[in-house]
């Protein structure tokens, strides 16, 4: 095991406890290094032409396993090796995102959004997470290599397998105590919950499997008295609209969309009196969303 640094030991201790005082936006964190890592292998395709990707093949998954108490969000980005595994995440507040940023800043454009810089993102997953496990495989490289931790003295790197290039990162979550109730956390509500209220406009889509109902075929021999029957399945859906709703066409967006975000954003259980949307393009370009409120604050 290599052991964390006493100052690094001091500053993830600090950041558990301290930094971070809402536990639930430790999946906002692990989407974002996903979607950088996506970033960086669509970056990677722009600028060098062996590498052939379409924009439409990359994607986040996130999933979890109720019995295991497993949490797994997994991306097919750039991955990494043994050695910015090590630098990555051996090292907190170590930001491989904010290097990419600075290193590449005068060619990336608008198809290029690196979200994450400080660097101490990845840690928050020990808020809810009594052990971390990350399975890496850089692209271009046959090897894969395992991170895993507890957050407490270190962490190991071992040989791993992972079938193509990215980066799966598995939390086991703590045990319930009286004071905190883990177990939010291991539902298809829960994550379906997060994902759109802190990460909802990600630029890559977000998928999930998601349990559905629907109405089996009628048998042929079926009598008048028949009864629809129903039955549960699971489907791969994207969670994120991917596009900010004030970026959209009003053409694209409905009446129930806009007052469903009006009334989650500000806290309003009535629906606007009107919704203006704005788009302007020439020596200023910008989106605007103005909602007109149905009845007056309170105060």
């Amino acid at each position: 095991m290599k052991k964390f640094k006493t100052e690094s030991k001091k500053l993830l201790d600090l950041m558990i406890n301290s930094i971070y005082t809402n536990r639930e936006i430790f999946l906002r964190e692990l989407i974002s290094n996903a979607s950088d890592a996506v970033d960086k292998l669509y970056f990677k395709s722009l600028t060098d032409s062996d590498v052939q990707l379409s924009k439409d093949e990359l994607a986040i998954h996130v999933g979890f396993d109720e019995g295991a108490r497993t949490i797994t969000i997994s991306d097919n980005g750039i991955g990494m090796t043994k050695d910015e595994l090590d630098k990555n995440l051996g090292t907190i507040a170590h930001s491989d995102s904010q290097a990419f940023k600075t290193d590449n800043a005068e060619q990336q454009g608008d198809d290029i959004d690196i979200i994450g810089q400080f660097g101490v993102g990845f840690y928050s997953s020990f808020m809810v997470a009594s052990k971390v496990r990350v399975v890496s495989r850089a692209f271009g490289s046959d090897e894969a290599w395992a991170w895993e931790s507890d957050g407490v003295e270190g962490y190991t790197i071992t040989e791993a397998e992972r079938a193509e290039h990215g980066t799966d990162v598995i939390l086991t979550l703590k045990e319930n105590t009286d004071e905190d109730n883990y177990d939010t956390y291991l539902s298809e509500y829960g994550l379906k919950d997060l994902i759109k209220r802190y990460s909802n406009y990600v630029r890559y889509p977000i998928q999930m499997e998601v349990s559905k109902t629907r109405e089996k075929p009628k048998p042929e021999d079926a009598g008048d008295d028949y009864k629809p029957e129903y039955e549960t399945y699971t489907e791969t859906d994207t969670i994120n609209s991917m596009i900010p709703i004030w970026k959209r066409k009003k053409s694209d967006v409905t009446d129930e969309e806009y007052n469903e975000f009006y009334k989650t954003n500000f806290h309003d259980f009535a629906d606007p009196a009107r919704t203006v949307s704005l788009h302007a393009e020439g020596a200023l370009t910008y989106d605007a969303l103005l909602f007109v409120p149905s009845r007056a604050p309170y105060d």
